[in-house]
């Protein structure tokens, strides 16, 4: 009898779990845009004739999030503003270990407390801000469309 229980208990949780998570989906840097659902709430807009896309959401803690894509839907650059931080370990995917190093080092040899850049040649990011008020981008320069500068990516 406690096997079912248990069993039971661990479904529910498992389902709970499911209903509650945030519905916004996002790739990684460098990645494929996902496909969107059927009811997504992200907003696209295209930009620069059509050299790039830009894919709006909002995370569950209420921060605003950029997808800019090229028209082959590769992610080149994030962009955020919010009262929280994204996640930045599932935006950056397999950036973010040389994103967190650069930032450690940065931080070491006594980077700002409230604003942060790290710039290496294939990952920049920029970051800052305070409690509740959180903004900042990463991109790849290499993979910036033809025409499309960092200055583009607000």
């Amino acid at each position: 009898m406690s096997k079912v229980i248990l069993y039971c208990t661990t479904w529910a949780t498992a389902l709970a779990g499911a209903l509650c998570a945030p519905s916004v989906c996002h790739a990684q840097l460098g990645g494929m845009v996902p496909p969107a659902p059927a009811a997504s709430a992200a907003v696209v807009h295209s930009l620069k004739s059509g050299s790039f896309q830009v894919r709006t959401t909002t995370d569950g803690g209420g921060t605003t999030i950029n997808e800019y894509s090229t028209d082959t839907g590769q992610i080149f650059a994030y962009t955020w503003q919010g009262p929280t931080m994204p996640d930045l370990k599932t935006l950056l995917g397999s950036f973010y270990d040389s994103w967190r190093d650069g930032a450690a080092s940065a931080q070491a040899s006594g980077g700002a407390l409230h604003a942060a850049r790290v710039a290496q040649p294939d990952l920049v990011v920029e970051s800052g801000g305070q409690m509740r008020s959180y903004v900042g981008r990463a991109w790849l320069p290499r993979a910036l469309p033809a025409g499309v500068s960092a200055d583009d990516l607000r």
